[in-house]
């Protein structure tokens, strides 16, 4: 056996070997591959599954939103017809004011503020709206006398 045949028996021998590494990773790949093949279809089907999953809540949501909008606007629509409520509530309170400072201007004027002059014509304009409703009053009574006595003589 010379030096070339045992080059040759141990390139022979080395390439077996590489070739059983080669087979063995081969084999590796191949089930790492199959792997990813499986995890690819689950992911395929749960994608499948959220996709119709989404479709179906999208058209619920989209559905609720058109409802909410319609009672949006219709609540818009109730609230816009309230707005002359509320500014007559404030025209009133305006109107409620100027009557309560009406009333105090009218109170001093009447009660004269108590100074010179303007006291005794305050005090007689008092006297005088006192005497006026007492004659009113008995007026009314006289009145309602008489009536009370016309039926009482029949």
């Amino acid at each position: 056996m010379g030096y070339g045949e045992i080059a040759a028996l141990i390139a022979a021998l080395a390439f077996a070997v590489l070739v059983v590494f080669i087979i063995l990773a081969l084999r590796k790949v191949t089930d790492i591959l199959a792997e990813v093949e499986k995890v690819t279809q689950e992911a395929n089907k749960s994608l499948a599954v959220i996709t119709k999953d989404v479709d179906h809540l999208s058209i619920e949501v989209e559905g609720l939103l058109n409802k909410a909008n319609t009672l949006v606007d219709d609540l818009n629509g109730k609230i816009s017809k309230t707005d002359p409520l509320f500014t007559a509530i404030g025209d009133l309170g305006v109107t409620v004011s100027d009557v309560n400072q009406s009333t105090r201007n009218l109170a001093v004027s009447l009660k004269g503020g108590g100074k010179g002059a303007k006291g005794v014509a305050g005090s007689s304009t008092v006297g005088k709206l006192g005497r006026t409703a007492m004659a009113m009053a008995r007026q009314r009574q006289s009145k309602k006398e008489s009536k009370d006595t016309k039926f009482k003589t029949y």
